[in-house]
């Protein structure tokens, strides 16, 4: 796992899968591997098993989620790009099946063959439709094995790829005519969609598949402790994984953390208007910011701290992704919001607002 950038949620957290597997005297469904109140425990958090906390936000939008999968209709997580809807996905994956990768990448790209099968077409012409001929989809794997089928960002698809899933969600079976069979769906199969909100109207789902499917929308962090939780929790993961020898600085926590929080909210502490933005400031995008300053002090400061300067150049990066406009908002917001807080609570506030010369 040492090697790996990104490990898989399941090798993550192996030793909290297994305690849980171990603890879990609880009803669960046919070929899930753990029951609905250890998924639970292992997203929200069990401090007597010592399992952490990994979903920050609506507890009950998880034992909703995890109750859809127990059912007979799929799962669809949408919300703002960076609420952790990829994140929940894996960690319900990894609960339920054990296996968080049994995944289809929404593009333009995709085509029905993606969601269903295809051919290796030199094995096919020199064999027939023969059983080593055929490649599985995720979604046919998924059928197979009854293990979680994830579906990402599935209205960057075009519709009829979308709709390609109806007849497999509401008859929980697939028709292979070229081998003159039907794959029924196993025990434990279900699928789990995410949608981005700010991709609406690229390729909307028809209204026969959203029938198919549970919709939970999954809201930003409207805390800014909670958020500046969460950035620390990623952020020493990413320096454990990336053997970064830092310690999370909690004061520039504080400052990211509010900063985020306002430029969302389009409200400052002091209940001064903030011109939204229209990149999206998400807790995500936070995260990014953080690590990124922490390693250009990692790898360029002998001190180890994260320079204001840094951060604001990091921030920049992150608001004119979408729109360069939105850097005469930011600048707004130095002037006003960080400029007040600068003059009453001074020491790093006062370099973050010193930084703006960068803008």
């Amino acid at each position: 796992m040492d090697k790996f950038q990104k490990p898989l949620v399941e090798d993550l957290y192996k030793e909290e899968l297994e305690i849980l597997l171990k603890n879990d005297k609880y009803n669960k469904p046919q070929n899930w591997k753990l029951s609905p109140q250890a998924i639970r425990d292992f997203i929200l958090g069990n401090d007597n098993l010592n399992i952490k906390k990994k979903f920050y936000g609506d507890d009950s939008l998880v034992e909703r989620s995890i109750i859809t999968l127990a059912s007979n209709r799929g799962l669809m997580l949408i919300g703002e790009p960076g609420t952790a809807k990829t994140m929940l996905s894996e960690l319900l994956s990894a609960g339920i099946s054990g296996i968080s990768t049994n995944t289809i990448q929404g593009t333009a790209g995709i085509n029905e063959d993606n969601i269903k099968y295809s051919w290796n077409y030199a094995t096919l012409f020199a064999n027939g439709p023969i059983d080593k001929a055929l490649i599985a989809s995720p979604i046919y794997i998924g059928m197979r094995d009854g293990i979680i089928t994830r579906f990402e960002e599935i209205t960057r698809c075009a519709l009829e790829v979308q709709d390609s899933l109806i007849s497999i969600l509401s008859d929980k079976l697939l028709n292979i005519p070229e081998q003159n069979k039907i794959l029924f769906a196993s025990n434990g199969f279900n699928i789990v969609a995410t949608a981005n909100t700010r991709d609406r109207g690229v390729n909307d789902m028809s209204s026969a598949l959203k029938r198919r499917f549970n919709f939970e929308i999954v809201e930003p962090i409207k805390d800014k402790k909670i958020e500046g939780e969460i950035i620390s929790s990623q952020c020493e993961s990413l320096f454990e994984i990336s053997n970064i020898d830092m310690k999370i600085d909690d004061d520039v926590i504080d400052i990211l953390s509010t900063t985020f929080n306002e430029l969302r909210s389009g409200v400052s502490e002091e209940n001064s208007r903030i011109e939204p933005l229209s990149s999206v400031m998400s807790t995500a995008e936070a995260v990014s910011v953080y690590y990124q300053s922490a390693l250009h002090s990692y790898y360029y400061d002998d001190n180890k701290k994260i320079n204001m300067k840094t951060l604001t150049s990091n921030l920049v990066g992150s608001v004119v992704k979408e729109n360069k406009e939105d850097i005469d908002k930011l600048k707004h917001y130095f002037n006003n919001s960080v400029k007040i807080k600068a003059q009453k609570y001074g020491k790093l506030w006062n370099d973050f607002f010193e930084s703006r010369k960068l803008l």
